[in-house]
């Protein structure tokens, strides 16, 4: 074992389980310090005026400062805690994951895509800035991504620079037509009919999970499998990874058909019951409340058994698992 993983292991959430609620504890200020760390990596992440419109540069800070749980982020940072000591390595892609988010919510919001009015408790930026200026802030942070993925430092070695190319490809996949962008077209074509006025046919137990497998697990998969790639992790433990992000992602979105049906705006910071009054095909709707909160608790068994497999099971990947299946917002 070496140093860093003594380390690791010292710390890690199973040593603290004796004590009940000091594991909630420890994690909380885990999760408190990643973010602020986050959160000052993404102050900088972006382009200022005037290389940049002031109008855009505002609107693009709007929805990316409105906060959130940095979920993406978060969990590549801890993916890359759990295969090495080099966390700083995955930030570039730790920023790059949020802001590909924070798009995919601005245009989430459009009307004339979920058509939504709150956001991250506070108002959407279309309502704020208009649709057109809402299009162009997700289309620069997406861009901006990449960019910042694409910045390797001049003193980095070869592979830190192959590192950042297999990362690229990753959360390229994840957030284009084959992963999140192919998720919410099935999603769309589910729920608007066509300029025929079609709808598609409505999705069955196999296809929503393929769907929500695009739309929503794509991005954190590839937001664990960052994390791991970046910190220097070995092939046979970012598969074991990335086996358990699918599961979290899974999970999070059992869990979030579940908030919109039980949660209420102020804890959420979006509008409850969106998806029934839209029609929107989702896990309480074809299996229950009940059966859909057993599928969360399944796959966090499942999750758990993938990170075993490589000695990561006390790893804080476990604890974001939980964290995701548990939350109220």
């Amino acid at each position: 074992m070496t140093t860093h993983d003594r380390g690791a292991r010292a710390n890690s959430p199973v040593r603290r389980r004796q004590t009940g609620s000091a594991l909630t504890q420890q994690f909380s200020d885990y999760l408190r310090a990643r973010r602020s760390e986050i959160e000052q990596a993404l102050a900088h992440a972006l382009p200022a005026p005037p290389q940049c419109p002031p109008v855009l540069a505002t609107a693009m800070n709007y929805s990316l400062s409105a906060g959130g749980k940095r979920l993406r982020p978060v969990l590549c940072l801890a993916a890359a805690d759990a295969v090495g000591p080099h966390r700083s390595f995955a930030m570039p892609a730790a920023c790059a994951l949020e802001l590909i988010h924070t798009y995919s919510l601005i245009h989430d919001d459009l009307p004339a895509m979920d058509n939504d009015s709150l956001r991250r408790g506070r108002p959407t930026l279309h309502v704020v800035a208009g649709d057109g200026m809402a299009i162009l802030a997700g289309d620069g942070l997406l861009t901006e991504a990449f960019a910042l993925l694409a910045r390797v430092p001049a003193t980095a070695g070869e592979e830190i620079r192959l590192r950042h190319l297999r990362v690229i490809s990753v959360i390229a996949d994840a957030a284009g037509s084959m992963g999140m962008v192919g998720g919410q077209a099935i999603d769309l074509s589910c729920t608007n009919p066509d300029p025929s006025g079609q709808r598609a046919a409505p999705l069955d137990a196999e296809g929503l999970r393929l769907m929500h497998g695009r739309k929503t697990g794509a991005l954190i998969r590839a937001s664990a499998v960052a994390g791991a790639i970046m910190g220097g992790g070995a092939d046979s433990t970012i598969s074991s990874i990335d086996a358990a992000a699918a599961e979290f992602g899974l999970a999070f979105q059992i869990v979030d058909d579940i908030l919109d049906v039980e949660g209420v705006s102020t804890e959420l910071g979006k509008t409850p019951g969106k998806d029934a009054a839209s029609g929107k095909p989702t896990y309480p709707a074809l299996y229950g409340l009940a059966k859909a909160r057993q599928m969360a608790a399944d796959c966090l068994e499942r999750a758990e058994t993938d990170l075993r497999s490589a000695g990561l099971a006390d790893s804080w990947l476990m604890e974001i698992g939980r964290w995701i299946v548990h939350r109220s917002s």
